[in-house]
């Protein structure tokens, strides 16, 4: 039997990189910097012998010298002088699809950070791994530098997960967290996150909530054993938001947190992602800034909650490391938990069903009747409102056509259906008593 001491001499892996960006070159600077520590650990040096970026003369304070470069990110892929691609170039088709199907195709282990790549081919990506016999790693895709595709992986056993949600998204979760601390507006925080590099110039996929969406049909996926699904979700972004609702969420002991949230049922599995009062006791409450957080409901461990930076170039490069680590010490588990063949189809249950208390502001005409007969359509539908606040000093402006005068009213229901809550604000419209669209945000008890 071999003892831990006995040296075992292992040859170095050879790393190929596509995409210097932020991400990209801190890895490289990371390896550079903590190489000796990581070959006392592993027993096998690892080194990056090729790149691939646009542009050769940008000055991203890494060594390259000595470094092989590529013009075409698929030609490195297939390059004989590496060991493992590593994608961080971006995008869901593209050079990015190309470059980790040529790597896999020849049985070299790919490692990325591509979200949108996993959501759109994911399913396809991993059987193509296990067909060539090689590894598929992206624990950097979901959530920066927290660990929970390795927890889902291989760190539950046979724990069965009935729900996760989270806040997956650092950029909305600045913006809603500065919102509530300074009492500023969405766009005065956008243009913030913008300056800090925490949000794009175009920041819509952010903050609509489609990055949340791909990350959160990547964790379905590994949760509840089932086909990658992304088009198969609910999406609401934070451009809504005002601060009467911060204010009212606040004083009522709620916080607004952009949640991604699965659940299986006995109809299917329903994935939802939106704006969310959350009970400021709650745990994820306390997740602000850029941070990220995961919750996993488990039968064996209850409920689990993975918190961290969600971003960055030194969160996400850690996370990317970490799959080199594992597959330099030659982990090996199915891409997507279990084997691709033995993923179930996705079955998506009815989200118009979800059930639980609703936040509804509106903009009430200020004319007789006009409250009474809302709460009349409310209970016409069995609707049973746990308040209704009437704030002067919260105004959200949305003038009348007629020029007639408004007030902004909150509702509270108690427990409920979604699909009920919406036809009814459907009816209160046409009755012509509020003017502009109704503010729904979902309340969950975590």
């Amino acid at each position: 039997m071999q003892e831990f001491s006995e040296p075992v001499e292992l040859t170095p892996l050879r790393i190929g990189v596509a995409g210097l960006g932020n991400v990209g070159a801190t890895l490289v600077r990371i390896l550079q910097k903590d190489g000796v520590e990581l070959t006392r650990k592993l027993g096998r040096q690892i080194e990056v012998t090729a790149v691939c970026a646009r542009s050769r003369s940008r000055d991203r304070k890494i060594d390259l010298s000595g470094v092989t470069w590529f013009d075409d990110p698929v030609a490195l892929a297939k390059s004989d002088d590496i060991d493992l691609f590593v994608e961080l170039i971006g995008g869901e088709d593209g050079p990015a699809l190309a470059a980790v199907k040529a790597a896999l195709e020849i049985g070299r282990p790919v490692v990325t950070a591509n979200k949108a790549l996993l959501a759109r081919h994911g399913v396809a990506l991993a059987r193509l791994a296990e067909e060539a016999g090689t590894q598929l790693g992206f624990e950097a895709a979901v959530a920066g530098g927290i660990p929970v595709i390795k927890t889902l992986r291989e760190g539950l056993g046979s724990a069965s997960i009935a729900r996760v949600y989270g806040i997956m998204n650092g950029t909305c979760n600045y913006i809603l967290t500065r919102m509530g601390n300074e009492g500023i507006s969405f766009a005065e925080c956008l243009k913030d996150a913008q300056a800090l590099g925490y949000a794009e110039a175009d920041p819509t996929f952010d903050v609509e909530g489609y990055d949340t969406a791909h990350k959160l049909a990547i964790l379905a996926s590994l949760c509840f054993g089932c086909e990658i699904a992304p088009d198969e979700i609910f999406v609401e972004g934070i451009t809504r938001i005002s601060q009467a609702d911060i204010k009212v969420a606040g004083d009522l002991g709620y916080k607004i947190k952009l949640l991604g949230l699965a659940r299986r049922s006995a109809d299917g599995i329903e994935q939802r992602v939106h704006p969310t009062l959350v009970p400021k006791s709650s745990a994820i409450a306390g997740v602000d800034g850029v941070l990220n957080a995961v919750a996993l409901e488990t039968d064996h461990v209850h409920e689990l909650l993975l918190a961290g930076p969600g971003a960055g170039g030194p969160p996400t490069a850690s996370s990317v490391l970490s799959d080199i680590l594992d597959i330099a010490r030659g982990t090996k588990v199915p891409p997507l938990g279990v084997p691709s063949a033995e993923l179930t189809p996705y079955v998506q249950a009815p989200m118009r069903e979800h059930e639980g208390g609703y936040y509804i502001r509106l903009n009430l005409k200020d004319v007789p009747g006009a409250l009474a007969a809302i709460a009349s359509r409310m209970g016409e539908r069995g609707i049973s409102l746990e308040s209704v606040i009437q704030r002067p000093d919260l105004r959200v402006t949305d003038p009348a056509a007629d020029n007639t005068q408004t007030r902004t009213v909150v509702l509270l229901t108690q427990s409920t259906m979604e699909a009920t809550v919406r036809e009814t604000l459907a009816q209160i419209a046409l009755d012509g008593f509020i003017v502009g669209e109704p503010q729904l945000i979902r309340i969950e008890t975590l």
